[in-house]
């Protein structure tokens, strides 16, 4: 086996697992978020979490598939480590930019759950009408 096809071959293994840990962390933490978001409702935020996590495995995996081929020629040890920092390095930063977006989303939908939620404002007690009746008062 050349070192191209070694660099490949780990960067495949280690790329896909790290989606596969990330989107498996992301669908557990991001229950709770969509259950409030649902106002309880179970069975729906299951199935959007659900379809967040397959949309999440098609873009990342989709990414690191297109990403995997390299121009350069891959010789040595030193070439392999190299080469798989550098890729690793870009989908870790996209892994991260997409659980930043996920918690960009779950914020603004929770936000919004919760503001239909709140009481209406109350009203005024008193009315003041101009600034000397205050200090008339004292």
């Amino acid at each position: 086996m050349n070192a191209t096809v070694l660099t490949y071959t780990l960067y495949l293994i280690l790329a896909v697992g790290m989606t596969i840990w990330v989107a498996r962390t992301l669908h557990k933490s991001g229950r709770i978020f969509l259950v409030d978001c649902f106002h309880g409702n179970t069975e729906l935020a299951d199935s959007v979490n659900h379809l967040l996590v397959v949309g999440f495995y098609l873009i990342n995996i989709g990414f690191v598939s297109l990403y995997l081929k390299t121009s350069e020629e891959i010789e040595a040890a030193r070439g392999v480590f190299e080469t798989l920092s550098g890729k690793m390095g870009v989908v870790l930063l996209v892994l991260g930019g997409m659980h930043f977006f996920n918690l960009y989303v779950f914020t603004k939908m929770r936000r919004r759950a919760t503001l239909a939620n709140l009481p209406p404002p109350v009203p005024a007690m008193n009315r003041v009408s101009k600034t000397h009746d205050i200090l008339d008062t004292l």
